[in-house]
């Protein structure tokens, strides 16, 4: 928590720079990069704290996980942070020895919050959690935010044109066009070429949304009838839950085709349909299968 505080005071020092200083980096200012990783760290950070005050057993030994995953996430702020005061690119860049071995800590640093993440989940999964719905979301989020962390590992493979050139960058997020160039804002998620990071963001942040979707339906549950059903909300969470796995796989599969996420081809827009037409019915199914409880 305080490793997610701290992320939240360099947030309003990134919007600050994002004001008075104007260098940019592939065309993007150059604060921009910090922000995002200050908010993705406070939010990861602030999970990992809530997920360990949910065990039971092997809560020291995850506390001193979750300060080791703390650690490693300051370390690879304060290397993002001081890149970008330097002008230069953090993440790929081989361009000098020094920023070569920055490079390398940052992916340590993000292996170990991947075998903590990981470690954490497995703690989770043997354990029992009374309300089950939520657990299921947990579960569900925590398995899906280690593929989506996995997906970052792919980044860091030189592609073909870096490998033919002995290039000095190592790895791209983009597929079929070099790193830059047109993007969505904020994000700047690639509107030419195919993005890792798409499925990198929604993957993760599983760890989030399906928890929080089992907040809301308990909450619903005062309203309608059919959802205090404890089965029916379990049902509606294991069909979110396949679906928002299903979107990762189809975020990422649509990338490493080259495919920008804002021009998708017949292929893609027919299996987001299935997947849609799945959702749909599998809820429609967890509905009608459910009884009504009264209050």
């Amino acid at each position: 928590m305080l490793t997610s505080l701290a992320m939240l005071a360099f947030l309003a020092f990134t919007l600050v720079g994002l004001v008075v200083d104007d260098r940019t980096s592939l065309g993007i200012p150059i604060w921009l990069k910090p922000m995002k990783f200050a908010i993705s760290i406070a939010i990861y950070t602030a999970t990992l704290a809530w997920l360990i005050s949910l065990l039971r057993k092997g809560k020291r030994t995850a506390f001193w996980l979750g300060t080791v995953a703390a650690l490693a996430m300051l370390i690879e702020m304060v290397i993002i942070g001081g890149q970008a005061a330097r002008g230069v690119r953090s993440h790929f860049n081989n361009t000098t020895d020094l920023n070569a071995m920055l490079f390398s800590i940052m992916g340590a640093t993000i292996v170990v919050a991947w075998i903590v993440t990981l470690w954490v989940a497995v703690l989770l999964l043997i354990q029992r959690i009374s309300d089950r719905p939520a657990s299921l979301a947990i579960r569900f989020g925590v398995v899906i935010a280690l593929a989506g962390m996995a997906v970052g590992f792919i980044m860091v493979v030189p592609t073909r044109s870096q490998l033919a050139s002995d290039s000095d960058y190592q790895g791209a997020h983009a597929v079929g066009l070099e790193d830059g160039g047109a993007g969505l804002p904020i994000v700047n998620w690639s509107s030419e070429a195919g993005d890792l990071r798409i499925g990198h963001f929604v993957g993760m942040h599983a760890l989030q949304a399906l928890p929080l979707l089992a907040l809301a339906l308990t909450l619903a549950s005062r309203r309608f009838t059919r959802l205090r059903d404890e089965a029916t909300r379990t049902r509606l969470i294991a069909v979110a839950g396949v679906a928002y796995a299903g979107l990762v796989v189809l975020v990422t599969w649509q990338a490493l085709r080259g495919q920008s996420i804002v021009a998708p081809d017949a292929l893609t827009l027919a299996a987001l349909g299935l997947l849609a037409l799945v959702a749909v019915a599998g809820s429609a199914w967890s509905l009608l299968r459910g009884k009504e409880v009264a209050a």
